[in-house]
């Protein structure tokens, strides 16, 4: 019993996210109303509330599902990474940046760089902050095993080049989502070419 009560709650969790994630982008996120997220959600507004105070804790679960889902795909690489350092880099930050759209728009991406900048002590910032922190590791983390599979100079401060890589990505990511008209490729384009110096420097082997 505890656990069919267990799979109703992740179901209802799902139900809502992926409501808010659908009207937030089609109504925007100051025009969705906690109503229309509930009913087509399925659930009551009462229910909604149990889980999430307000819309911006909506927009800040849907975010930290959308982080999670690359975080456990970034595992999967570090776990088995391409044997060619640009390649292993770029399977995991062009992992991040492509997948940034499937829950959230660009309109929701600006909405909660807004909350996270203006309220950083509150509990949206707090998180907000957290899985930006959990990307940046996971980024130095992919440099330390390319340094333990020798692709790598041990002399390399892998978690200084961990961190350049994914603050200059999350910058490059804020350029992206605040111009409409910039496109994923070119975003990837110009992280692939600004990545690549620092990468040739720190791979034991040239192209």
């Amino acid at each position: 019993m505890t656990g069919l009560r267990a799979r109703q709650k992740a179901d209802r969790h799902q139900r809502i996210l992926q409501a808010a994630s659908e009207l937030f982008r089609s109504s925007g996120y100051e025009g969705a109303k906690i109503e229309a997220i509930a009913s087509l959600a399925e659930v009551s507004i009462g229910t909604i509330y149990n889980y999430y105070e307000n819309k911006g804790d909506l927009l800040v679960a849907i975010v930290a599902m959308e982080v999670n889902e690359v975080l456990n795909a970034g595992h999967q690489v570090i776990e088995n990474p391409p044997a060619h350092v640009a390649k292993a880099v770029d399977k995991l930050v062009i992992g991040y940046i492509e997948h940034s759209l499937v829950y959230l728009s660009k309109e929701m991406w600006r909405q909660a760089m807004a909350i996270s900048t203006q309220q950083p002590e509150s509990p949206f910032g707090k998180t907000y902050g957290d899985l930006d922190r959990a990307l940046t590791d996971q980024t130095c983390a992919l440099i330390k095993r390319l340094q333990e599979l020798k692709l790598v100079h041990r002399d390399i401060d892998a978690k200084s080049v961990g961190e350049m890589i994914f603050n200059n990505t999350n910058m490059m990511f804020t350029v992206f989502v605040k111009t409409e008209a910039m496109t994923i490729a070119e975003l990837r384009a110009a992280i692939r070419r600004q990545n690549k110096l620092l990468l040739d420097a720190a791979a034991t082997e040239k192209d």
